[in-house]
């Protein structure tokens, strides 16, 4: 067996495949996008072609920068997110009464659609009959907000929910990584005199941090290019007030059929989550990682 796979030919052939699969499933609609961002074509008919126009005029596009800057917004919110992630897996990692079932519980969102999560906050956040303005009613508030109907509530609106929506994901990641950290380590700054809050910002914070780099990237990554929720939702409005850059993007292509534009939208996504990523990675760059 050692013989066949020290064989370049054999290793090439297994791995041929996989990288076919992933040229036809990644690459090829990539460098289709970017070509389609260079004609005038409604999806259907002829296309005609017309060089950097559709790019040409995506910067001088406000709507297309307004839902960047949501995006944008999107992005900061879950990164900011992680935090309270992060400090959940934690308060979890010390074996507290009833934390496996916290666990499951926050786990659930996982186990749900995007279409059935949008459903269910939007009955939460129904103006006459949601839960959230009944219990603001109950409180005493005489007008509780439309909330996904008025534009300085809308983003917040939506940002809990996507929050709600992914805790699980982040929550399990920080676990796992928290549970690889050697509890003999964590005795050891136990008799050191360490309190429960030295523990987590001088031990197991650090230990992780290469797992905290990259679900800062996610966060960031998938935020940008984030769509079906927030288009079940309230599908960019009111006004495009929740218009983020897929969304806005989807609308071109397919509301308006203008597929030449949208693509460039798309390709010009793609580069700026390609920039982003390399930025992050530089930014959060160090030296070797924490050994243990």
């Amino acid at each position: 067996m050692n013989k066949v796979m020290s064989n370049k030919v054999v290793i090439a052939l297994y791995v041929l495949p996989a990288l076919l699969l992933i040229g036809v499933l990644m690459f090829v609609p990539i460098i289709l996008s970017g070509y389609y961002g260079l004609m005038d074509w409604d999806g259907i008919g002829a296309m005609k072609f017309i060089g950097l126009e559709n790019y040409a005029e995506l910067m001088g596009d406000g709507k297309f920068w307004d839902s960047a800057y949501h995006s944008f917004l999107l992005a900061l919110f879950s990164t900011i997110s992680l935090i309270a992630y992060l400090a959940i897996s934690l308060i979890l990692a010390n074996k507290l009464k009833g934390s496996e079932l916290l666990r499951k519980i926050y786990l659930i969102p996982m186990l749900l659609s995007s279409v059935a999560i949008a459903q269910l906050w939007l009955k939460v956040y129904d103006p006459n009959n949601g839960i959230l303005n009944s219990l603001l009613t109950t409180l005493g508030v005489d007008n509780p907000p439309a909330w996904l109907a008025d534009t300085d509530t809308v983003l917040f609106s939506i940002f809990i929910a996507i929050i709600w929506q992914y805790a699980g994901f982040y929550i399990i990641i920080y676990s796992a990584a928290l549970k690889g950290i050697p509890e003999s380590l964590v005795e050891a700054a136990r008799i050191d005199g360490a309190n429960p809050i030295q523990i987590a910002y001088k031990i197991k914070i650090p230990l992780i941090m290469g797992v905290i780099k990259v679900t800062v990237v996610l966060a960031i990554v998938g935020s940008l290019k984030y769509f079906d929720l927030i288009y079940v939702m309230t599908g960019g409005g009111p006004n495009g007030a929740s218009e983020v850059m897929a969304s806005y993007m989807y609308r071109q292509a397919f509301g308006t059929y203008n597929f030449g534009y949208g693509s460039a939208v798309g390709f010009a996504l793609l580069v700026i989550c390609l920039i982003l990523t390399w930025l992050i990675r530089k930014l959060t760059a160090s030296g070797d990682e924490i050994q243990y």
